[in-house]
């Protein structure tokens, strides 16, 4: 077995995940993706730095998917140091005036997921290791159509709370990463990002609600995933840890 460290990383193929992936493996970890698209995977892959990375295709809220990436663990690796779980979905649906599944959606997913792949990294996590959920600050904020996203990343704010506490006898340490603004897909509405509207540039840069003015980019909030699972985060557990230019500080 390499002795390289091993990290799994969710939601790899776009965004945050993507940019996550790309920096674990520029540092020399053997780095196992995840996502829908196992093009996308296989291209991302071809670009690391050769190692023994692995690609686990498919839905993380599956339990098949997590499954997979356990048995790709066991056969492969044989350990873990740590998961990177950034996958998600915003799917927008009135509080009331919805079907209840649909509703649901948003929070069945991101929450499925986490758990799938928290209870299958554990036990390869011999010697310690670092979990880390990508929520967001819509975890202590709410905004219209979107009350079954913010409850799911509150809820993932909270696991990453309990399990902080339930694993810290196994010196594994989990964190979430809760980022604001940030130029990704999820930005994209009707082909147009709003990062880039005058809504934005009114309210978050004219308007001093954002202190950086500006939107964040996907490797600054990959950057925080990195150090969270390094030596130098050694005695942080159990955090939310807000990435968004300075936007929660304001009014």
């Amino acid at each position: 077995m390499s002795e390289r460290k091993k990290v799994v990383v969710s939601g790899a193929s776009s965004g945050i995940g993507l940019a996550t992936a790309q920096r674990f493996a520029k540092e020399g970890w053997d780095v196992c993706v995840t996502a829908r698209r196992e093009s996308v995977l296989q291209e991302l892959v071809a670009s690391f730095p050769p190692g023994e990375h692995l690609i686990c295709a498919g839905d993380y809220s599956d339990p098949a998917c997590a499954q997979q990436i356990g048995k790709a663990i066991a056969e492969k690796w044989g350990r873990l140091d740590a998961l990177a779980n950034v996958a998600g979905v915003y799917m927008a649906a009135k509080v009331i005036d919805s079907p209840l599944e649909e509703w649901r959606k948003p929070f069945d997913i991101m929450i499925d997921g986490a758990v799938y792949l928290t209870r299958m990294a554990v036990p390869w996590m011999k010697n310690g290791g670092r979990i880390i959920h990508c929520t967001s600050i819509h975890g202590d904020r709410a905004e219209i159509g979107s009350s079954a996203y913010a409850m799911a990343k509150a809820a993932l704010n909270q696991y990453c709370r309990g399990l902080a506490l339930e694993l810290a006898d196994q010196n594994i340490l989990v964190n979430a990463i809760a980022p604001g603004f940030i130029r990704t897909a999820m930005s994209i509405v009707n082909g147009v990002s709003e990062l880039d509207g005058e809504w934005f540039k009114q309210n978050y840069v004219a308007g001093s609600h954002l202190a950086l003015r500006r939107a964040g980019m996907p490797e600054e909030v990959a950057g925080v995933f990195y150090f969270l699972a390094g030596p130098d985060a050694s005695y942080i557990t159990g955090q939310v840890i807000t990435v968004d230019g300075g936007l929660t500080i304001t009014f």
